[in-house]
């Protein structure tokens, strides 16, 4: 059964082909539930309606599978509540020229 934390380090390896921040530090991921071999993902994009979101949530399944320990993940894509640029971290509003 892997860590929340080791599932942290898989998403900050997954990104909005648009935005050069991993969703981890940009804020997209909701919640993270994790039950035996299996990982849930509920998480949202940075707009309604994004074309990447299919290779998105592919690339997110893709790299929480390949942890050791997880069999399966389900992804979620919500968009309630939106996502808006306060649920970025310190870092990501840095790079990004927030301050």
């Amino acid at each position: 059964m892997p860590t929340k934390e080791e599932v942290i380090e898989a998403l900050k390896e997954c990104y909005d082909p648009e935005i050069p921040i991993d969703i981890w530090n940009l804020g997209l991921v909701y919640d993270i539930l994790i039950d035996s071999d299996t990982v849930k993902i509920k998480m949202t994009l940075t707009a309604v309606g994004c074309p990447m979101s299919g290779q998105i949530g592919t690339d997110v399944k893709s790299k929480i599978e390949a942890l050791p320990g997880v069999k399966t993940a389900f992804i979620e894509i919500v968009w309630d509540p939106p996502w808006n640029p306060d649920r970025m971290t310190e870092e990501a509003k840095a790079k990004l020229g927030y301050y």
